[in-house]
């Protein structure tokens, strides 16, 4: 039961964080991200920065992590699957734009808007360049 509190906790702080930064600006996209997955050109900085910002929230919430390696595969994309289900967006593996927005808010120093991998995650939702 303190599982399931502390993860609803987790979610509406980071909703609350995500919905505090949408309503402070302009949306502007990351100019130089594509989507990532299966059938994109997936650039292996790009790749990294899915891997470890996804790692960050399933190490509090005591999920595995997977090895940030900056290749897409399979278990990478069933990392990004476990996320988007974990921030209740559609499951299918795939990062775009809110996907990758949630990435750069829930993850570490390297998301946001100053860290290293915001030029790398797709993003829309007033995160600015």
């Amino acid at each position: 039961m303190g599982r399931n509190l502390r993860r609803r906790a987790s979610a509406v702080a980071g909703a609350a964080a995500l919905a505090a930064a949408l309503s402070t600006g302009a949306a502007h996209a990351s100019s130089s991200a594509g989507y990532i997955g299966d059938g994109y050109a997936n650039g292996s900085k790009a790749v990294w920065c899915v891997q470890h910002l996804a790692n960050v929230v399933a190490q509090q919430n005591g999920r595995a992590t997977v090895a940030e390696d900056s290749v897409w595969g399979p278990r990478t994309k069933a990392q990004v699957q476990w996320f988007q289900s974990f921030v209740g967006v559609k499951s299918d593996g795939i990062v775009g734009p809110f996907t990758g927005d949630n990435l750069l808010y829930r993850g570490d120093s390297h998301g946001g808007t100053s860290g290293d991998c915001f030029p790398y995650v797709p993003s829309d939702s007033g995160l600015g360049d």
